[in-house]
């Protein structure tokens, strides 16, 4: 019997529990930590799962964000349901997002 794990990137939401909503903050962020990344290769790392990740970018995001490896990156056994790969006693960010009470901004249309 084979098990198959995946997992899921979590970092769109910790930028958020981190009152971070758009994803051109963290390009001075990144370099502040000699990261180099262009604006759409940072759009590509919040929005998409990566296959391959810099150790040092990883790191970067963890003192950005104030977070761990295992807040960004949560394993799941892709056998069950997706309810069960939050990991015992951790909060998601969401939670996080709700309780202080973040909302988006309206869109002012201006001439």
């Amino acid at each position: 019997m084979t098990t198959v794990i995946g997992y899921e990137w979590r970092l769109r939401e910790q930028m958020a529990a981190a009152g971070m909503f758009s994803t051109t903050k963290l390009i001075p962020l990144l370099q502040e930590r000699g990261i180099q990344l262009s604006s759409s290769q940072i759009y590509r790392l919040v929005v998409d799962k990566p296959e391959r990740l810099n150790l040092g970018v990883l790191a970067a995001l963890m003192d950005i964000l104030g977070c761990t490896a295992d807040d960004l990156i949560v394993t799941v056994d892709l056998g069950r349901s997706r309810t069960t790969s939050i990991a015992v006693g951790a909060e998601p960010a969401s939670t996080t997002i709700r309780e202080q009470g973040w909302r988006p901004k309206p869109a002012r249309i201006t001439d």
